[in-house]
């Protein structure tokens, strides 16, 4: 069964229709071509396919598609800056050389910004709580954290 659902993503009105059965990983990456996005468990414990859902960090492969409906969506795509540069999280992560494979890292950017977006001075056990919907197999965390607390030690200093 099909139903047309009405959202926002990354900033841009869209009418989609999609099978009441489709996740909203599936409509990202297969009907939009939204693909930074990645399917990684498929089921809620990695966060390779975290997206911003009214600001909240969800996971996109349980979650349906029609339950988008009315709802503002961010992906990775919607991370970078309105030229298409690197936020500063994404560059600190490329910095801090915290994207190994890269496979995990934009869930891993999603998640910090809705941290950073709530909190924007965590310390280290609440980054490592803001995080902790994430799985990495490469970095061992550390870079990860460091990419971290630089931006928010970056935008502190620019408060200033």
């Amino acid at each position: 069964m099909l139903k047309k659902i009405n959202c926002i993503i990354n900033g841009e009105p869209k009418e989609i229709e999609v099978d009441v059965r489709e996740s909203l990983l599936d409509m990202l990456r297969n009907r939009l071509h939204l693909t930074g996005t990645k399917q990684g468990c498929g089921v809620g414990e990695c966060g390779a396919c975290a997206v911003l859902i009214d600001g909240n960090t969800i996971d996109s492969c349980i979650y349906m598609a029609v339950w988008a409906d009315g709802k503002n969506i961010t992906t990775i795509e919607g991370i970078s800056k309105p030229d298409g540069s690197l936020s500063d999280i994404q560059q600190n992560y490329v910095d801090k050389g915290a994207v190994q494979c890269g496979f995990c890292t934009p869930g891993f950017v999603i998640s910090t910004t809705a941290l950073l977006n709530k909190n924007d001075d965590p310390s280290r056990d609440e980054i490592r709580r803001g995080l902790s919907g994430n799985l990495c197999r490469c970095t061992g965390y550390q870079k990860i954290l460091d990419a971290v607390e630089t931006t928010v030690e970056q935008r502190r200093n620019s408060k200033k």
